[in-house]
């Protein structure tokens, strides 16, 4: 086990490379399922969570390479169905999106039931109604889902009652090989579902309308392979962001699509940052007192759920009371108590936060209990005078690419150090 050692205080200033979205390639990674064929993705993050799912797609049977340190070539002409590995699918929220590859692949799936992190209930309805509008029919038993399609899987109308990523996902995963056309209604729109249309279509899929709430995906025969490079992570971005202002520094954020930020943008605005958008970079400046201001999370392209907690952080430094609502997990504050350590003023109401900021914040002990939590505690560490550990950071891990080394280079006093779990402390004496 390691912990981060944080030595607080310090403006970050300087540039940050920003890695390839987490959450578009996931998605790539296992649609390359339906590619009979060898697919080279370029500017794939360094993230345990990639790594287990290209660990879980080599388990399957795929012949997976190392082109370079941030691509990889993927064969899955000889993989076999439903044979991903248990305990890695529980690892990962994402391997859900096993259900619509081998469904679109094969007709059948079986796939155990995702793990990730604990937001509260996370139900795959939708998903579910999506596979059974294609004509699957879905059981689940002994900690697995299980999908036949005795009539084959055909195009179709999906009408999901409220938006979901993973959905919209699954349901293009399983229709693109589909005989006719499926309509997805109320689709969701994030930048990674655009991504995953884009790559499919560069394999020969006919997929219209991603990005808006209709897509229309024309079934095809078959797929081939193709190279294609992630797009740039929008939340790593967002977070360099605020950590910038948090520790009132100077960063300037490479790599970025500044449209899928305009969101962040705009709330760093409302607090009185800086923030300039060139082609492909943001730069962001503390410029004096931070400001209150009301956040609700919303699905894109309104304020990321999965910048909630670093935002936070953020309004605990900022004069007077803010407000924070959550508008997609029932159960993203559970990193409060940690931040009430170092000496946030917070009040949690359901899905409602109250914030008194304008204090600094203080150095402590503390654990991550989710990706973005963890990251939140990162920033607040930065911000405090003195030292403070986070445990746990394997959470960290799981969504950012080399996130010691980056904080350093932005002139961070941060490092890792290990941690001896009980076990071995028990063998010691």
């Amino acid at each position: 086990m390691e912990k981060i050692v944080i030595y607080g205080g310090v403006p970050l200033r300087g540039s940050v490379d920003i890695s390839g979205m987490k959450n578009a390639a996931l998605p790539i990674i296992f649609s390359c399922i339906l590619v009979k064929d060898k697919c080279t993705i370029e500017n794939i993050p360094l993230v345990s969570d990639v790594t287990f799912a290209l660990e879980i797609l080599r388990d399957m049977g795929a012949d997976i390479k190392t082109v370079s340190k941030n691509s990889v070539q993927i064969d899955c002409t000889n993989v076999r169905w439903g044979t991903s590995n248990y305990e890695l699918v529980r690892q990962m929220r994402a391997s859900y999106y096993l259900l619509g590859a081998e469904l679109g692949r094969w007709g059948r799936a079986h796939v155990g039931f995702p793990g990730g992190c604990d937001f509260g209930d996370r139900p795959i309805d939708q998903h579910i109604k999506g596979f059974e509008a294609l004509g699957g029919i879905v059981n689940t038993e002994n900690g697995y889902i299980t999908i036949d399609a005795p009539n084959g899987i055909r195009g179709n109308n999906v009408f999901f009652d409220l938006s979901s990523v993973g959905a919209t996902i699954n349901i293009m995963l399983a229709a693109v090989m589909a005989e006719g056309t499926t309509t997805i209604d109320n689709a969701a729109r994030e930048p990674h579902i655009v991504d995953l249309a884009n790559f499919l279509n560069t394999c020969g899929a006919n997929i219209t309308g991603a990005g808006t709430d209709m897509i229309r995906i024309k079934g095809v025969k078959s797929l081939k392979g193709c190279t294609y490079a992630i797009i740039p992570d929008m939340i790593e971005a967002g977070t360099y962001m605020i950590a910038g202002a948090a520790t009132k520094g100077c960063v300037r954020v490479n790599n970025v699509i500044p449209k899928h930020l305009e969101s962040v943008s705009a709330k760093l605005v409302e607090m009185g940052i800086t923030v300039e958008e060139l082609d492909d970079a943001i730069i962001v400046k503390y410029d004096g007192e931070l400001n209150k201001t009301n956040v609700k999370t919303l699905p894109y392209p309104g304020f990321p759920t999965d910048m909630h907690p670093q935002m936070s952080v953020l309004l605990c430094l900022a004069n007077g009371v803010s407000y924070v609502s959550e508008g997609i997990y029932e159960n993203r504050f559970r990193y409060v108590d940690e931040l009430r350590r170092m000496g946030a003023s917070i009040k949690v109401d359901g899905r409602s936060a109250i914030i008194e900021g304008g204090a600094p914040l203080s150095a402590a002990k503390v654990k991550a209990v989710d990706l973005r939590a963890g990251v939140a505690l990162v920033i607040a560490a930065l911000t405090a005078e003195g030292r403070s550990e986070i445990t746990d950071i394997h959470y960290i891990e799981r969504g950012y690419d080399d996130i010691v080394g980056k904080l350093h280079t932005l002139g961070a006093n941060i490092k890792k150090e290990y941690v001896p779990d009980s076990g071995s402390l028990l063998k010691a004496n």
